[in-house]
């Protein structure tokens, strides 16, 4: 059983502990972060928090039965009812639905808390688990490009069926 809880300024030291322990892990099918963003995670942490409180953005940590943080999950570009979900998941809590069921919470809560009516997700071609966490949730493809040199996939899900 995981929970979603929004963003806060006291996810702060989890949120980065979480980031660091995975960084290398996560580097492996997506972009890595750089040195910068761990060299300036409170300011990084701030913006966010501010990016939240204006609405543009909402963002969660993944909490595990024993209160542990072991993911993350984004919607960002909130506007015209739609924005882009973005998760990660620690390498610890990988392959045991953690991400399934952290997707299958911020839909529904794109949908019936923040009355979005489609969200879009992104992964790279060669990152098989995240596709299967999109298409379990409902995702459909909706076209291939380059994500920084690497080929990647866009999604898409229209959420009515969640209203």
């Amino acid at each position: 059983m995981i929970t979603l809880e929004p963003l806060r300024p006291d996810h702060a030291e989890a949120v980065l502990a979480f980031e660091r322990a995975n960084r290398a892990y996560f580097a492996r099918t997506v972009p890595d972060r750089g040195d910068a963003y761990f060299a300036a995670f409170a300011d990084r942490h701030a913006a966010l928090l501010a990016e939240q409180a204006e609405g543009t953005c909402r963002f969660h940590v993944v909490l595990d039965a024993a209160g542990l943080l072991v993911g993350r999950v984004n919607l960002v570009d909130l506007a015209g009812g739609g924005a882009e979900l973005g998760y990660r998941v620690a390498e610890s809590a990988a392959g045991r639905g953690v991400a399934r069921a952290a997707v299958a919470e911020a839909c529904r809560l794109a949908a019936t808390v923040y009355g979005l009516t489609a969200l879009t997700a992104v992964t790279t071609v060669d990152n098989p688990a995240s596709q299967a966490v999109l298409l379990r949730n409902g995702f459909g493809l909706d076209h291939e490009f380059l994500l920084d040199d690497r080929p990647a996939l866009a999604y898409r899900r229209d959420l009515a069926d969640l209203r």
